[in-house]
């Protein structure tokens, strides 16, 4: 069903808007970019920084390899091309030399058995970066906020606690968005970060900073945060991975800013990483005790998987049409899991897919940062709580006996419209998926645009938005390059509580998709 007129000239007035925010960000372009020889980052030459967080933490427990040495190598990766990418702000290197030695002595003074020493520490030594706006102990923690710019962490964000516990080793803060609130890693107190695959091109946000380092090789595993697509937007821009778990799984204490108690249910504090066996792990210990919600241990069975996937959200006026490297990388996945796989794969059209962007904004004001119910505008229409019926309304209003305006009743009907769509979309979904299913969509209608592109394309956000709308777990895996050598890439979605079904395609892909490609390569 099509959207009311008022609906549509408010749409289409909300991408003028757009337009028009765009031609000044075009024209500051020129301003306040560093000029590099290479448009890319260096390839990466050090065979240490090309193993997964869970194999270094192996060798590192076998003693076939010093921590310190890992450490090193990453910190000499950050010194050759961080200033390039602008994706760590503020580095931690004397005190992670300090705990990698440490990790060395106690493995050189104690010949624990290497299961108990996995037990204890599974991420043992492992270089961790962890996104600015959470705390990390003697780090700042801005969000890029100036007014906070000399705000210091005396503390850990619960995540950041439980992954130094499990034996991560921070490297340092990585940059996001101002408030974390747009797509573009780029504020007053840290600059702009740069795409490694193209400097000219963004990192998304807001957990910009941190997707770009890892792609970088700068970092092996890092923590991001999600309301909007802030893990999985980066994600997909920098070519990695990305999980947003379901919501709940994951503490979200300990950063800035904090949802309201409404909104924190739509808030996911998730792992970032170049390497698809690296998520599980790090999800169950950033979960802590959450991680009992889950089913992570439980065998997968994909050929008996049931995918479902949909190449657009159905034509949203407000959001670009989806890029056709993007369609055909997404076919190529459907082609593979029909035909090596030989699972069930179906097209599906939601049609309510379309209001993605109107369902997020419902969602970001559901209830005051109270958690209590807000006041509806349909009630305060009502006297002093009576309520009216703004279908009635309407009819009264057309033949002149109704006493309120048109706009005031015209937002009550959008109101119970798209709180219907978000119950019937969500309904949808779930019986679609069930406990077996898992249904592929674009990451983003565009691979990483360029710097301030952004601003003309204020709502492709959406597509990743939505399914926090929603509350269901997703994953954002890489499929390779395009022409261009920029990164391509797919959401896998999944019922409540289903993270594993999401986790092991994210494997699945990568083993047969070529997963994260180092920048400068090609």
């Amino acid at each position: 069903m099509a959207p009311p007129v008022t609906v549509r000239f408010q749409l289409l007035f909300l991408r003028a808007i757009g337009f028009l925010i765009g031609l000044i960000g075009q024209a500051a372009r020129a301003f306040g970019s560093h000029k590099f020889d290479s448009k890319t980052t260096r390839p990466v030459t050090e065979p240490l920084l090309l193993l997964s967080g869970i194999q270094l933490a192996k060798m590192i427990r076998q003693r076939k390899v010093k921590c310190i040495d890992v450490v090193e190598a990453y910190i000499n990766r950050i010194k050759d091309v961080n200033l390039m990418i602008n994706g760590i702000v503020k580095y931690r290197f004397e005190a992670a030399r300090k705990e990698a030695l440490a990790v060395d002595q106690r493995l050189a003074e104690n010949q624990e058995d290497e299961t108990i020493l996995e037990k204890k520490w599974p991420l043992l030594g492992v270089p961790l970066t962890v996104k600015e706006a959470f705390q990390l102990q003697g780090m700042p923690n801005s969000s890029g906020l100036v007014n906070r710019r000399d705000a210091i962490s005396n503390t850990d964000a619960t995540v950041v606690a439980l992954l130094k516990k499990a034996g991560a080793i921070p490297l340092g803060i990585t940059n996001c968005s101002e408030l974390c609130m747009w797509y573009e890693s780029s504020n007053k107190v840290y600059g702009r970060s740069n795409n490694p695959y193209n400097l000219q091109h963004i990192v998304g946000g807001s957990s910009g900073g941190e997707a770009c380092t890892l792609a970088a090789a700068c970092s092996v595993i890092g923590v991001g945060s999600d309301i909007g697509g802030s893990i999985r937007m980066p994600a997909f821009f920098n070519g990695i991975f990305g999980h947003m778990p379901s919501p709940g799984v994951v503490p979200n204490k300990g950063q800035f800013p904090m949802a309201g108690e409404a909104q924190e249910q739509f808030l996911c504090t998730g792992p970032m990483c170049r390497y698809a066996e690296d998520l599980i792990p790090m999800l169950k210990v950033m979960a802590g005790p959450g991680i009992r919600k889950l089913k992570l241990d439980e065998k997968v069975h994909l050929k008996y998987l049931k995918f479902y996937w949909m190449e657009h959200d159905g034509g949203s006026l407000l959001m670009s049409k989806v890029e056709q490297d993007l369609i055909e990388a997404q076919k190529k996945v459907v082609v593979h899991l029909e035909t090596v796989l030989g699972a069930s794969v179906q097209h599906v059209k939601l049609k309510q897919m379309k209001y993605s962007f109107q369902l997020w904004i419902k969602m970001m004001s559901t209830k005051g940062l109270d958690g209590k119910e807000p006041v509806k505008f349909v009630d305060l229409l009502g006297d002093h709580g009576k309520p009216i019926n703004p279908l009635w309304e309407l009819i009264k209003w057309c033949f002149g006996v109704s006493v309120y305006t048109i706009p005031s009743i015209v937002k009550n009907i959008q109101y119970k419209k798209f709180k219907q769509i978000e119950e019937s979309l969500h309904k949808e979904l779930v019986e679609m998926l069930r406990d077996d299913g898992v249904f592929l969509y674009p990451s983003h209608p565009t691979v990483a645009p360029k710097h301030h592109v952004p601003l003309t394309r204020p709502f492709n956000f959406a597509y990743t938005g939505i399914f926090n709308a929603l509350g269901l777990p997703v994953t954002q895996c890489p499929l390779g390059l395009n022409t261009e050598g920029l990164p391509l890439g797919i959401q896998v979605v999944a019922g409540p509580y289903n993270d594993h079904l999401t986790l092991t395609v994210a494997q699945y892909l990568e083993k047969s998709f070529g997963g994260w490609v180092c920048p400068g390569k090609f």
